[in-house]
């Protein structure tokens, strides 16, 4: 398959086609969960971003099986798998389509959000506090209660800056 020859290629640009040529085929989620994720490690950002690109309107399309079969990804050793997770899900994607439901109920990604909560990483407390930024711009008292209730039960300084970082639009 052209995808296995794309995807470890050494121009970072051609790993992102292979993001985009996975998101076009017709294997199921979950099939391409397990195909993607060399390239959502990916050593390059761009890379990284287009993985989760590639497979948002999948996630979309069944989104609470999606996020159960990205539940064990929040867990994983690497940031960058466990940020995935997150941008993947996200309510209002900065390059990408909405997604309405999680607009409307954004409680239905906690399952994603709670492991994340006091993540060490930067770049995963960057991508869970732009998530929860995203549901307040509907649901700002959802978030706020959200972030009191985290800092109150599990206070360190990674879930702190997590949830600075959700309200700073609130």
């Amino acid at each position: 398959m052209l995808f296995e020859s794309l995807k470890t290629h050494a121009s970072d640009t051609v790993r992102t086609l292979a993001c985009c040529l996975l998101g076009e085929q017709s294997f199921s989620f979950s099939e391409k969960l397990a195909l993607v994720r060399p390239l959502a490690d990916d050593h390059h950002a761009g890379v990284r971003e287009w993985a989760w690109m590639a497979l948002r309107e999948d996630c979309t399309a069944a989104l609470e099986h999606s996020i159960a079969l990205l539940i064990p990804w929040t867990a994983a050793p690497s940031c960058n798998i466990r940020r995935f997770a997150s941008e993947l899900t996200r309510p209002r994607g900065v390059w990408c389509k909405h997604i309405r439901v999680l607009r409307e109920q954004p409680w239905l990604g906690l399952p994603i959000l709670l492991p994340l909560r006091s993540d060490p990483a930067k770049y995963v407390q960057l991508s869970v506090g732009n998530w929860l930024n995203d549901a307040g711009k509907d649901h700002a008292k959802w978030v706020k209660d959200l972030c009191e209730a985290w800092v109150k039960a599990s206070y360190n300084k990674d879930t702190d800056k997590i949830c600075k970082r959700a309200m700073r639009n609130l």
